[in-house]
């Protein structure tokens, strides 16, 4: 294991499930993080089949989910109200912070939040 730990955001989890490449040789050997907000998107899709739901379990056994707390729901409200995201993006914004990992997304939008730190994955 190279000491490496993300948190990752649901669409890099869908581009793992989907087979990039790159995503996979960037979290190899790292220690990977997961908000309950990414199991809760990832499971809850609409119209998963029961091998994509495998797929995702399977997945989400290898992270560590962190769950939210009072620490999270002060950093999302502060997070939310400063930059007016999205409530979930708020909180997995928040978990990273919290956690003090870099967030592993593909979303743009992140750039906007401060003392966040990020990695941007951009294809």
């Amino acid at each position: 294991m190279s000491g490496r730990s993300f948190l990752v955001d649901t669409n890099i989890v869908l581009y793992l499930l989907s087979g990039n490449t790159t995503i996979a040789e960037i979290i190899d050997g790292s220690q990977l993080y997961v908000s309950f907000i990414t199991q809760l998107e990832l499971l809850g899709f609409k119209g998963i089949s029961a091998k994509e739901q495998l797929k995702v379990k399977q997945f989400l056994e290898e992270c560590i989910i962190i769950d939210i707390n009072e620490d999270i729901k002060r950093l999302t409200i502060g997070i939310k109200q400063k930059h007016q995201m999205k409530l979930p993006d708020s909180i997995i914004a928040a978990t990273s912070r919290y956690i003090e990992v870099p967030l592993l997304t593909a979303d743009k939008g992140f750039r906007k939040i401060t003392k966040l730190n990020l990695a941007l994955f951009e294809e």
